[in-house]
């Protein structure tokens, strides 16, 4: 059941054309025309909610501890109260479906998708799987749990660590991801080595999944792609998207030719790449950023938006959509990610001062609302 038709008023609201104090209506779950219940959001910033095109936070709330997964509703609701209170809105969870094992397994990926389905969120919770390129006789298995759930978006990944592997050497953190699987580390090397031979098998291989998922309409993209050679393989695929280029080069050739960009905005708040890559700052310099998304941490979206301001990269509201519209737009999304009249009614109340996210609505719906504004909420007039 949606909200009760009410309006926002005296906030600074951020539409299409900037930042300005007007009126938002909100009516049967959609942005509409001011009506019914009237709120003072004055000291407040209404934005477009947040939208995250991958995240893989919600692994610390599905298990946060190795191997402790009791409940997956619990952890889930866990997922969808940090999401509401980052002022996220629409979040694609970026499930792998792995040779690594344990939760990024292809059995946990199936557990985990049948329940996201089965769960009641607050939050628009989309999935994305992870495929790795070299599980090659997995890949109808996989193709099975797209088509069960709908998934709308898969990123192709490669971490067999081919470079150790080719020299004869043992694979950094061996043991430790032995351990995550559940194998003895002498298996996993075992299957380690398989799938690094496999390599010659996996291009045709993977030309026929790309062919199968465009054919269910699914986006495809790359993922950590070294080199533009790489990029522009990934390309001819069908993979217009592009996450977490490593290189700057690889970021603007990816936009010249028309694909999609992605950044992990923890990259833009800590000031730079933890491994040595391109920060995502300079891509979003350079004007080939699309999209800003979690990656591994849910509140930095809206720190990175705040940041890439302070430092005078791009004003506030070019920072905001590069995680509200920026982000629909790659997904072909046109229901979401403005404040217009017949959108979807997600959105975020920030104060201006603290920058603290203060309220949080998906489709009409308040998934999130604290301090002052509460009662405020509480004490709407007619």
């Amino acid at each position: 059941m949606n909200l009760p038709d009410l309006t926002f008023e005296n906030a600074k609201v951020l539409g299409p054309d900037g930042l300005h104090e007007q009126p938002v209506g909100i009516s049967d779950g959609l942005i509409g025309a001011p009506s019914g219940r009237r709120i003072d959001l004055s000291g407040y910033m209404v934005l477009p909610g947040i939208i995250d095109l991958h995240g893989d936070g919600f692994e610390r709330h599905l298990a946060p501890r190795r191997g402790v997964v009791k409940d997956m509703r619990a952890g889930l609701a866990s997922v969808d109260a940090e999401l509401a209170a980052s002022g996220i809105t629409t979040a694609v969870l970026a499930q792998f479906f792995s040779w690594e094992g344990g939760m990024r397994g292809p059995d946990f990926a199936e557990e985990m998708m049948r329940s996201v389905r089965a769960f009641s969120s607050m939050t628009d919770m989309q999935l994305q799987l992870r495929l790795e390129t070299h599980l090659i006789d997995s890949y109808d298995r996989a193709l099975a749990l797209i088509e069960a759930h709908e998934v709308g978006y898969v990123v192709l990944n490669d971490h067999v660590p081919h470079a150790a592997l080719a020299a004869g050497k043992r694979p950094p953190r061996l043991t430790g991801q032995a351990l995550k699987s559940g194998r003895s580390p002498e298996a996993h090397l075992d299957l380690l080595k398989s799938l690094h031979a496999c390599k010659a098998d996996v291009p045709a291989a993977m030309a026929k999944l790309a062919t199968k998922l465009t054919k269910l309409g699914v986006q495809i993209g790359s993922h950590d792609d070294p080199d533009t050679g790489t990029r522009s393989g990934f390309r001819a695929l069908g993979a217009r998207i592009a996450e977490f280029p490593e290189t700057l080069d690889v970021a603007m050739a990816a936009k010249a030719a028309g694909d999609a960009v992605i950044m992990g905005a923890p990259n833009v708040v800590r000031g730079g790449s933890h491994d040595k890559k391109v920060s995502a700052e300079a891509v979003i310099r350079s004007g080939a950023c699309d999209a800003l998304v979690s990656d591994y941490h849910y509140p930095a979206l809206a720190q990175a938006a705040f940041a890439l301001a302070d430092r005078g990269v791009v004003p506030f509201e070019a920072a905001w959509r590069l995680i509200s519209s920026g982000p629909a737009r790659v997904m072909g999304w046109t229901d979401r990610g403005d404040i217009l009249p017949g959108l979807r009614a997600d959105m975020v109340a920030i104060d201006i001062e603290t920058r603290k996210v203060a309220a949080c609505l998906t489709g009409g719906q308040i998934s999130y609302l604290a301090g002052p504004l509460a009662g405020r909420f509480m004490n709407g007039t007619m």
